[in-house]
């Protein structure tokens, strides 16, 4: 099971046509937050990288900033990609009732220095990877976008390459912010769905399937 779970709750039949057409724009308060949340987790995982390098641990404080906006950006990308109608939160708090949900384990007790050290350039088949599940998650939440505006439903055959475009990327961001030192998965089901056990940071109190 990968460090970091993803779910996302099927969301295809009785969609919002009216909040699907405007999404872009009713999603923008959210994107705002989410990006100044973001400039200051670059800001947070530099400072940890650093943390990482010269002690090989990386401060709790700092890892819970960076856990909790990667709950937030995961929601506020799967609300503006079409994988639900519901609102999200604005903070990184762990939503549990929310119909995307991602689980983040505890920090390690000691993280690999070369590994951190080194992470932008071993990391690149992960950012190139990014990009191609970038390319997928925007052509099929384009081609969805026009399937809710004319039926009202999105097909399973759009929502799963969605999902796991979201979770690819949401992995590749965890990887990225340091939080976990696995490369992620290329699918979803490699992944798994399962959020971690109990008394892990984000973790829910009770594990879910993958649906």
């Amino acid at each position: 099971m990968y460090p970091i779970s993803y779910e996302a709750d099927p969301a295809l039949e009785g969609r919002n046509r009216l909040t699907t057409f405007f999404r872009y724009i009713v999603a923008i308060p959210w994107l705002i937050v989410a990006s100044i949340y973001g400039f200051i987790a670059e800001i947070v995982a530099v400072i940890a990288w650093f943390a990482i390098v010269f002690t090989g641990k990386y401060p709790e404080g700092l890892y819970n900033f960076n856990a909790g906006y990667l709950r937030m950006i995961s929601r506020v990308n799967g609300f503006e990609y079409l994988l639900t109608d519901a609102w999200p939160p604005f903070g990184g708090e762990d939503a549990t009732d929310y119909p995307i949900r991602v689980g983040v384990p505890a920090p390690l007790d000691e993280y690999d220095r070369l590994k951190t050290g080194l992470r932008l350039i071993i990391g690149i088949p992960v950012y190139l990877l990014a990009i191609v599940q970038a390319i997928i998650l925007t052509v099929c939440a384009l081609i969805a976008w026009f399937a809710i505006l004319f039926t009202g439903k999105m097909s399973e055959g759009l929502f799963n390459p969605i999902r796991s475009a979201s979770a690819y990327l949401t992995r590749a961001g965890g990887y990225f912010l340091l939080i976990t030192e696995d490369y992620p998965p290329f699918s979803y089901e490699e992944g798994g769905a399962s959020v971690p056990p109990t008394g892990q940071i984000g973790s829910e109190s009770e594990t879910r399937s993958a649906p």
